[in-house]
């Protein structure tokens, strides 16, 4: 009969998020991770089997509990081009609240990580993906309600809402004010056309 897990997974995944969060993948050792899940370097591999697979199953669960859920919530609740103002406005607010100007993991990951391991890079990739058709499926749908100017490109301005999502995440490391960060997305919403 197998043994059970003599640990709280969520609550050791949740500590391997802080901890990639804070320190970055290339800098966090397999000894932090055990040290900070508080669970031994043998139950780590075992369990989710070393530091690799430990990443994408912490991107993952990142994505699921602050992007994934923020789509969500904001498509069900707001109408397309308020979903992309309440989506950035949210963003700005968190930066703004994270005393430790930790960013967002799967930015930070695409500057960390994408360049040294392409497998990992369309991981990431593929989460940024998702923020990029959130973008697109909410211009589309405005232009189409007549809630966005006509001639809009939904493709082109969702690849540049994206760029100035990742742009906006990387100053907020800085300690960037809530008037720089709002600055860099003005121009972006701008091109939605003014809010109904």
């Amino acid at each position: 009969m197998a043994r059970l897990r003599e640990f709280d997974e969520d609550r050791a995944l949740d500590a391997a998020v802080d901890c990639f969060w804070n320190r970055g993948y290339e800098a966090t050792s397999v000894r932090d991770l055990a040290r900070e899940m508080g669970i031994g370097g043998a139950s780590l591999y075992n369990a989710f089997g070393g530091k690799r697979a430990l990443f994408e199953r912490v991107l993952e669960r990142y994505a699921n509990r602050s992007t994934r859920e923020r789509i969500a919530r904001l498509e069900a609740g707001h109408r397309p081009p308020e979903a992309i103002r309440a989506f950035l406005a949210e963003v700005i607010d968190r930066s703004l609240k994270d005393p430790d100007c930790k960013g967002c993991l799967l930015v930070n990951s695409a500057l960390d990580v994408a360049p040294h391991d392409a497998e990992l890079g369309r991981v990431v990739t593929g989460y940024l993906e998702e923020i990029r058709a959130f973008f697109r499926r909410n211009v589309e749908a405005a232009i189409e309600a007549g809630e966005a100017p006509r001639g809009t490109d939904a493709e082109s301005l969702s690849i540049h809402l994206l760029g100035v999502l990742m742009g906006m995440r990387v100053l907020s490391r800085t300690g960037a004010r809530r008037r720089t960060l709002e600055a860099v997305v003005q121009p972006a919403l701008d091109l939605l056309g003014r809010p109904h």
